[in-house]
């Protein structure tokens, strides 16, 4: 694949409001491996299932925000996800998580013209 990088940034814990670590201006990620009461969430494995675990199962991260924000999990992701945090969460940085870089990526032999506009776009932002 051709690829263009789009940008990079920090991540970030997001918490149930009112959580204690809310208070703290930053985190490790050591402080999110164990977050009582806030087991980390279980995405499907290929086949469908899922490894065991005390964290819910998860299938989109609009169901993630919504178990977070009633208490049931927590999550470290990127720090885009902030303008999308609606009441009921909050978000704390994680200072030594490893940078998330977003690309875009389109097959070498394209010659898509909707390809091209859509990369050219993208890269603009």
């Amino acid at each position: 694949f051709d690829t263009e990088e789009l940008g990079t940034e920090g991540q970030v814990l997001v918490l149930p409001s009112g959580h204690p670590l809310t208070t703290r201006p930053h985190l490790v990620l050591a402080d999110t491996q164990d977050v009582a009461g806030l087991p980390l969430p279980r995405w499907p494995l290929d086949d469908g299932s899922y490894a065991a675990g005390p964290g819910p199962e998860v299938h989109d991260h609009t169901q993630l925000l919504q178990l977070v924000a009633l208490g049931r999990t927590c999550v470290v992701l990127p720090d885009s996800v902030l303008p999308h945090l609606h009441e009921g969460l909050a978000a704390v940085p994680v200072l030594d998580a490893a940078p998330v870089t977003t690309v875009i990526a389109w097959p070498p032999h394209s010659r898509s013209r909707a390809v091209a506009d859509l990369v050219r776009t993208a890269t603009r932002l």
